[in-house]
Formats: C-alpha cells, sequence, structure tokens
C-alpha cells in the first residue's frame, strides 16, 4: 500500500525527508508546508533542487488540515503543539523530529491536549531524531536486551559546535557567545525546550527499563572565553559562553539510575573539568554484563573521501530526517495514541543499496 506523506518543513532536515519520499515509490507526497517560499506556485520539489513532486507547498495549517494523508513528517525548526493537535484530530499520523520524544512525560494539559486529538482522529504521534532519538534512546534500549541486570545508563554527547554552520541556532538561540546570565537556563527559553525533551528521553528510558523515578535532576555549567574568536557563523567575545554543559540524572532511592551528559562548546578550548568522551555519543550500560558503544555520524569513513566538512555537519541532519521516513510504515501501523521508541520496530530504509 502506498501511504500518503505531507511534509512539514523543508530546511535541513526537512529537506532531506522531502527528497527520500520523492524518490520511494511507496510513499506519494500529497502536500507540504514552507516557512518562506510557499503560495508562489513552484513545485516544492524544483524549488529545493529536486525531481518535481507534483505538490506547491503552503504556509496553511488548514489547508494541510483538508489534505487526505496517512502521516505528517513534521520538521520544523521550533515545534507548536495546537498546530499537531490539529493535524492528529484531522486522522493524520505525526511524526516529530523536533519534539515528542517521550511525549507521555509532557505537563498534564499538553498531554491531555495530545490524548484528545490522537482519539478524535485515531491517530498516532511518534517524535524520532539522531539524539534525542536513536542515540539515546535505542541504543541503549537496544544494548539492554544483552543485560542479566543493570545497574547504571548513561548517555554522553560531545560536540564541538564552532563548524555549524547556523547563526541563528549557534547564538540567537543556544547562545553561545552571549553573556553568562543571558544563557542561564532559566533565563533561556529555547534552553529550557531543549533540557525538557532531553529529560523525555530520561523519562522513556525509566519506563523501558521499568523504573519509578524519585526525581530528574537538570545542572548546567556554562563557560566563559578567555579570548576572543571565531567560528564558522560567527565572532564570540572574551568574557562571553563558549562552553556549555548540561548533565540530567534520573535517580531511584537516591542513586543516579539514567544520565545523560550533553557537552557542548565553541572553539579551540576544552574544559580540563568536563568528562571527555570521543566526538559523537557513547552510551555506557553499567551491569552485567556492562557494555559500551561509540556512535560517530559523519558524511564518509573513507579515507579517501572528498567529503568537506560541511557535509560531515551536515550527514547527522541526514540521519535525523531518515530516522522519521523510514519509521513512516511502522508508525502508520501503530494503535493510536502516543508511541515511543521502545514501543516501536526498528526503523528500515528502503532499498538502501539501490543505486543513487
Amino acid at each position: 500500500m502506498v501511504l500518503k506523506v505531507i511534509q512539514w518543513g523543508v530546511g535541513n532536515v526537512g529537506g532531506e525527508a522531502l527528497s527520500a519520499v520523492i524518490a520511494n515509490p511507496g510513499l506519494e507526497l500529497v502536500g507540504a508546508w514552507r516557512h518562506s517560499g510557499a503560495g508562489k506556485g513552484e513545485d516544492v520539489g524544483e524549488q529545493g533542487g529536486l525531481p518535481r513532486a507534483g505538490v506547491t507547498a503552503t504556509r496553511s495549517l488548514q489547508e494541510i488540515i483538508e489534505l487526505q494523508a496517512d502521516c505528517v513528517l513534521y520538521m520544523p525548526r521550533l515545534s507548536d503543539l495546537d498546530e499537531v493537535c490539529a493535524m492528529l484530530a484531522s486522522g493524520k499520523n505525526v511524526i516529530a523530529t523536533p519534539f515528542a520524544f517521550y511525549a507521555k512525560s509532557l505537563p498534564k494539559a499538553e498531554r491531555d491536549k495530545v490524548d484528545r486529538a490522537c482519539e478524535e482522529g485515531q491517530s498516532t504521534l511518534y517524535g524520532t531524531g539522531i539524539n534525542p532519538g536513536f542515540a539515546g534512546m535505542i541504543q541503549p534500549a537496544v544494548l539492554a536486551g544483552m543485560s542479566q541486570h543493570i545497574r547504571k545508563v548513561s548517555v554522553a554527547e560531545r560536540a564541538n559546535w564552532s563548524y555549524y554552520n547556523n547563526a541563528e541556532i549557534t547564538f540567537a538561540q543556544m547562545r553561545f557567545g552571549h553573556s553568562k546570565e543571558e544563557a542561564l537556563l532559566r533565563n533561556n527559553p529555547f534552553a529550557q525546550f531543549n533540557s525538557q525533551i532531553f529529560c523525555e528521553q530520561i523519562y522513556m528510558l525509566a519506563d523501558a527499563f521499568d523504573l519509578t523515578l524519585d526525581d530528574l535532576v537538570t545542572e548546567q555549567d556554562l563557560i566563559l572565553a578567555d579570548e576572543n574568536f571565531d567560528i564558522i557563523c560567527g565572532h564570540v567575545k572574551k568574557g562571553t559562553v563558549c562552553g556549555q554543559r548540561y548533565h540530567w540524572q534520573g535517580i531511584v532511592d537516591s542513586e543516579v539510575v539514567i544520565e545523560i551528559d550533553a557537552l557542548w562548546n565553541v572553539g579551540e578550548k576544552y574544559p580540563d573539568h568536563w568528562p571527555t568522551p570521543l566526538d559523537g555519543w557513547t552510551v555506557q550500560v553499567e551491569g552485567s554484563p556492562s557494555m559500551q558503544t561509540h556512535f560517530l555520524c559523519c558524511a564518509s569513513l573513507d579515507p579517501n573521501s572528498t567529503a568537506s566538512l560541511a557535509d560531515h555537519v551536515h550527514s547527522t541532519e541526514v540521519a535525523t530526517a531518515m530516522q522519521a521516513v523510514n519509521s513512516l510504515k511502522h508508525v502508520c501501523a501503530a494503535r493510536p495514541g502516543i508511541v515511543a521508541a521502545h514501543e516501536m520496530p526498528l526503523a528500515m530504509p528502503y532499498k538502501p543499496f539501490r543505486a543513487h
């Protein structure tokens, strides 16, 4: 059966999803939403340098709701729960990459709103991506399948944002290059949103491991630059934020049982007092047996590759998009309501070894 798909957002992640949908004969693109360039009568595929898709993008939520579709690939930069609930209530499943990684842990009013929308539309909401998503939710759950017992699960993400060419996210939202006061968690709405979705990972893993958390603790450590320097998308002044560590800890009986570390910096200096995992994502399961995996996503591992730095950075956006696209058939077959990574079959690609 061919699944009818709507692509919401055609930026770095959404554009990759759009390309994959157009290329898959088992999927039919029936609609698209884009923030800019919509309503000009241009084909959404051709606008992005892709094959003709036969669809013109819109900026109208109502037009999207009126379409007949099996699923919406929801990939804006920032999420809006009301528009997602409107699509769910209209009978469309939604796969989201910016949020809803464990929507069961949303505040009660928001959770109730999602539940009502899914009930009305007999639809499913699923959040996925690379991290939150595969690295911090699926990997630990898969490793746990080889465990006799577990004492602690740890996930660490280490990333140097110097090479991410997006000033809006790096400076305006993450607040690198800002004062410490401006970047504090209590003063930065984007950091609060970001923290919430990583907390969702903790709650999902607790559910997967049949744990009831006594507490979930969030810690933030901000590092200030000791000199002026430039990164790919801007300038960082001495005395402004050049490092951000977030440490989320799920606690049972006064013991940390699940922890996630985000170790993010700009510039070439890495804080001496921070943990030093390899770049990428490291998952540790301490128990019987104890296990560790390291996950790195890049454009190519071939030493003779001509991939650029931009290509390597963009590879994580490709991975995020494909984790969603490759989950389409499972989400469309799932029970109505909120589902999470540990409840879903593994995402599998369409003919991955085909010529490209």
